[in-house]
């Protein structure tokens, strides 16, 4: 698509098209297409809003990084922040303290999934840590679960100690799902510790936490 056709595209009262347009910029050169994407950080169509977020990452320079931080923080959409942190990911390990951030201030779980996603991607372990520890402390079963398995991430990093020693305390919890979890992300560590725990949840009173603690077996 041409450039003239884009910019009639993307004032287009058919989302589609615009959605369309801004796909195709990502064949130009930033200087003509974030001026473009800023058009329309606002658009009233959220799914416009998410490939606007998308294509920002592509176009990496610093405006376009301002504009997806704003995006990840005041956007009233949930799909759309979660982009734009897929996004400012993209920027590697400057973007994470902005990430860890979002975390703290953003509790939907598609958010705070995706940004522990893009940490876990980008090995950023200290971060992955602290995030991991808000997660597991709040009451969204979704956040609890990734946190869970963020935490067998970090087998083999500098926080591999912390994060069993974290694990080990949430083997007796009260709630199933998060033993099953547990149970998953400490195959991932090697210590006797580690074994020694998977031994006793195939034991635990709930059959899904028995399996999943069985599974290396298999």
């Amino acid at each position: 698509m041409d450039l003239f056709q884009i910019k009639i595209d993307l004032q287009n009262s058919d989302f589609q098209y615009r959605i369309k347009a801004i796909a195709a910029l990502k064949d130009f050169t930033a200087e003509i297409a974030i001026p473009l994407l800023l058009q329309h950080v606002k658009d009233p169509e959220f799914l416009v809003r998410t490939f606007v977020a998308r294509e920002l990452g592509r176009q990496k320079n610093a405006e376009s990084f301002a504009a997806l931080l704003q995006i990840m923080r005041y956007d009233n959409t949930p799909n759309v922040r979660a982009e734009a942190a897929n996004s400012i990911s993209l920027f590697d390990r400057i973007s994470a303290s902005h990430l860890v951030l979002a975390f703290h201030q953003d509790d939907h779980w598609l958010v705070r999934r995706s940004i522990l996603a893009a940490l876990v991607e980008m090995q950023c372990y200290p971060e992955i840590w602290e995030i991991c520890c808000v997660g597991i402390a709040g009451e969204d079963a979704a956040v609890q679960e990734a946190c869970i398995d963020g935490l067998g991430s970090l087998s083999g990093s500098d926080q591999s100690d912390k994060a069993l020693s974290k694990l080990l305390e949430l083997k007796n919890a009260e709630f199933e799902y998060i033993r099953v979890r547990v149970a998953y992300a400490l195959t991932q560590f090697d210590t006797p510790e580690a074994k020694e725990a998977i031994v006793e949840l195939r034991g635990d009173r709930d059959y899904r936490v028995v399996g999943a603690a069985m599974e290396n077996l298999l």
